[in-house]
Protein backbone atom coordinates (compact mmCIF):
# COMPACT_ATOMS: atom_id res chain seq x y z
CA UNK A 1 0.00 0.00 0.00
CA UNK A 2 1.18 3.25 -1.11
CA UNK A 3 0.11 6.54 1.25
CA UNK A 4 1.18 10.17 0.22
CA UNK A 5 0.39 12.37 3.62
CA UNK A 6 -0.44 16.05 2.51
CA UNK A 7 0.45 18.91 5.15
CA UNK A 8 -1.55 22.28 3.44
CA UNK A 9 -0.44 25.83 3.54
CA UNK A 10 -0.37 28.28 1.21
CA UNK A 11 3.15 28.71 0.82
CA UNK A 12 4.30 25.65 1.35
CA UNK A 13 2.79 22.41 1.37
CA UNK A 14 4.54 19.49 2.88
CA UNK A 15 4.32 16.06 1.36
CA UNK A 16 5.56 12.09 2.32
CA UNK A 17 5.33 9.00 0.27
CA UNK A 18 5.24 5.85 2.29
CA UNK A 19 5.21 2.60 1.12
CA UNK A 20 4.12 -0.32 3.29
CA UNK A 21 3.99 -4.22 3.29
CA UNK A 22 3.60 -7.04 5.56
CA UNK A 23 7.62 -6.55 5.94
CA UNK A 24 7.78 -2.85 7.07
CA UNK A 25 7.31 0.37 5.75
CA UNK A 26 10.02 2.20 3.47
CA UNK A 27 9.90 5.89 2.23
CA UNK A 28 10.17 6.63 -1.06
CA UNK A 29 10.27 10.44 -0.94
CA UNK A 30 9.35 13.50 1.05
CA UNK A 31 9.85 17.21 0.51
CA UNK A 32 8.08 20.32 0.22
CA UNK A 33 5.95 21.97 -2.34
CA UNK A 34 6.60 25.68 -2.57
CA UNK A 35 4.71 28.92 -3.69
CA UNK A 36 6.51 31.88 -5.27
CA UNK A 37 3.57 34.60 -4.15
CA UNK A 38 1.63 36.17 -6.51
CA UNK A 39 -2.34 35.80 -6.24
CA UNK A 40 -4.16 33.06 -4.28
CA UNK A 41 -5.36 31.56 -7.76
CA UNK A 42 -2.12 31.27 -8.85
CA UNK A 43 -0.98 29.71 -5.78
CA UNK A 44 -3.28 27.18 -6.24
CA UNK A 45 -3.38 26.10 -9.49
CA UNK A 46 0.40 25.70 -8.10
CA UNK A 47 -0.27 23.17 -5.57
CA UNK A 48 -2.63 21.93 -7.45
CA UNK A 49 -0.23 21.24 -10.67
CA UNK A 50 2.33 19.83 -8.47
CA UNK A 51 0.39 17.39 -6.69
CA UNK A 52 -1.37 15.59 -9.70
CA UNK A 53 2.42 15.46 -11.16
CA UNK A 54 3.26 13.48 -7.30
CA UNK A 55 -0.28 12.04 -7.45
CA UNK A 56 0.79 10.23 -11.49
CA UNK A 57 3.98 9.82 -9.93
CA UNK A 58 3.82 7.65 -7.30
CA UNK A 59 -0.50 6.20 -7.49
CA UNK A 60 -0.80 5.85 -4.15
CA UNK A 61 -4.11 3.96 -2.96
CA UNK A 62 -4.46 6.97 0.10
CA UNK A 63 -4.04 10.64 0.08
CA UNK A 64 -3.62 11.10 3.98
CA UNK A 65 -4.60 14.86 4.46
CA UNK A 66 -4.48 16.93 7.68
CA UNK A 67 -7.80 18.52 8.63
CA UNK A 68 -8.47 21.67 8.80
CA UNK A 69 -6.99 23.60 12.69
CA UNK A 70 -7.60 27.10 13.92
CA UNK A 71 -5.79 28.95 16.48
CA UNK A 72 -7.89 31.52 17.76
CA UNK A 73 -4.72 33.98 16.95
CA UNK A 74 -5.01 33.57 13.09
CA UNK A 75 -8.29 32.61 12.19
CA UNK A 76 -7.03 34.11 8.36
CA UNK A 77 -4.69 30.89 8.15
CA UNK A 78 -7.15 28.25 8.87
CA UNK A 79 -9.21 30.05 5.77
CA UNK A 80 -5.61 29.52 3.53
CA UNK A 81 -5.16 26.11 4.65
CA UNK A 82 -9.28 25.33 3.75
CA UNK A 83 -8.47 27.11 0.11
CA UNK A 84 -5.70 24.31 -0.51
CA UNK A 85 -7.19 21.74 1.05
CA UNK A 86 -9.95 22.04 -1.42
CA UNK A 87 -7.41 21.99 -4.02
CA UNK A 88 -5.87 18.68 -2.85
CA UNK A 89 -9.05 17.01 -2.27
CA UNK A 90 -9.76 18.40 -5.78
CA UNK A 91 -6.64 16.86 -7.15
CA UNK A 92 -7.06 13.36 -5.34
CA UNK A 93 -10.16 12.84 -6.78
CA UNK A 94 -9.51 13.92 -10.00
CA UNK A 95 -6.88 11.07 -9.73
CA UNK A 96 -9.03 8.37 -8.43
CA UNK A 97 -7.34 8.16 -4.74
CA UNK A 98 -9.60 8.22 -1.71
CA UNK A 99 -8.62 11.05 1.11
CA UNK A 100 -8.39 10.76 4.77
CA UNK A 101 -8.38 13.74 7.19
CA UNK A 102 -6.61 13.32 9.75
CA UNK A 103 -7.01 15.77 13.02
CA UNK A 104 -2.92 17.00 13.81
CA UNK A 105 -3.47 16.20 17.31
CA UNK A 106 -4.07 12.93 16.29
CA UNK A 107 -1.05 12.39 14.55
CA UNK A 108 1.04 14.07 17.75
CA UNK A 109 -0.36 11.31 19.74
CA UNK A 110 0.34 8.39 17.09
CA UNK A 111 4.00 9.23 16.25
CA UNK A 112 4.96 11.22 19.78
CA UNK A 113 2.30 10.05 22.31
CA UNK A 114 1.83 13.74 22.82
CA UNK A 115 -1.23 15.33 20.85
CA UNK A 116 0.00 18.41 21.33
CA UNK A 117 3.91 17.84 20.52
CA UNK A 118 6.03 20.77 19.34
CA UNK A 119 6.73 20.20 15.79
CA UNK A 120 10.82 19.68 16.68
CA UNK A 121 9.66 16.77 18.54
CA UNK A 122 7.12 15.47 15.43
CA UNK A 123 10.22 15.38 13.19
CA UNK A 124 13.09 13.98 15.53
CA UNK A 125 10.05 11.20 16.28
CA UNK A 126 9.84 11.19 12.32
CA UNK A 127 13.53 10.94 11.21
CA UNK A 128 13.44 8.37 13.92
CA UNK A 129 10.73 5.92 12.79
CA UNK A 130 11.49 6.38 8.87
CA UNK A 131 15.30 6.09 8.81
CA UNK A 132 15.57 9.67 7.58
CA UNK A 133 19.39 11.22 7.96
CA UNK A 134 20.14 14.55 7.58
CA UNK A 135 17.69 17.74 7.57
CA UNK A 136 13.93 17.67 7.53
CA UNK A 137 11.67 20.01 6.52
CA UNK A 138 8.91 20.48 8.93
CA UNK A 139 5.82 20.40 6.60
CA UNK A 140 7.37 17.42 5.39
CA UNK A 141 7.88 15.81 8.86
CA UNK A 142 4.36 16.81 9.09
CA UNK A 143 3.52 14.93 5.86
CA UNK A 144 5.01 11.83 6.52
CA UNK A 145 3.78 11.67 10.26
CA UNK A 146 0.02 11.82 8.41
CA UNK A 147 0.83 8.68 5.95
CA UNK A 148 2.67 6.64 8.40
CA UNK A 149 -0.76 7.46 11.19
CA UNK A 150 -2.77 6.20 8.25
CA UNK A 151 -0.58 2.94 7.44
CA UNK A 152 -0.44 2.52 11.51
CA UNK A 153 -4.05 2.81 11.46
CA UNK A 154 -4.54 -0.21 9.08
CA UNK A 155 -2.41 -2.41 10.12
CA UNK A 156 1.20 -2.00 8.72
CA UNK A 157 3.13 -1.24 12.01
CA UNK A 158 6.41 -1.90 10.61
CA UNK A 159 9.17 0.07 12.99
CA UNK A 160 6.59 1.66 14.80
CA UNK A 161 7.49 -0.94 17.93
CA UNK A 162 6.54 -4.07 16.21
CA UNK A 163 10.03 -4.52 15.46
CA UNK A 164 9.68 -3.96 11.11
CA UNK A 165 12.04 -2.74 9.57
CA UNK A 166 11.55 0.75 8.37
CA UNK A 167 14.09 3.03 6.43
CA UNK A 168 14.61 4.79 3.19
CA UNK A 169 13.99 3.14 0.42
CA UNK A 170 16.74 3.06 -2.96
CA UNK A 171 14.82 5.73 -4.34
CA UNK A 172 14.96 8.30 -1.24
CA UNK A 173 15.03 11.27 -2.51
CA UNK A 174 14.88 12.78 1.34
CA UNK A 175 13.55 16.26 0.97
CA UNK A 176 12.92 17.44 -2.37
CA UNK A 177 11.16 21.08 -3.12
CA UNK A 178 8.50 20.57 -6.33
Amino acid sequence: MVVVGLDPGLRVTGYGVVRASAEGSVLQEAGVIRTSGGTLQARLVQVYADVVGLLCEFRPDLVALEDVFSHTRFPQAAISMAHVRGVLCLAASVAGVPVQAIAPAAVKQAVCGNGRAPKAQVQAAVRTLLGVRGRLDSHAADALALATTVLRRRGFGGGWGTGGEVGPGPGLKAVTDR
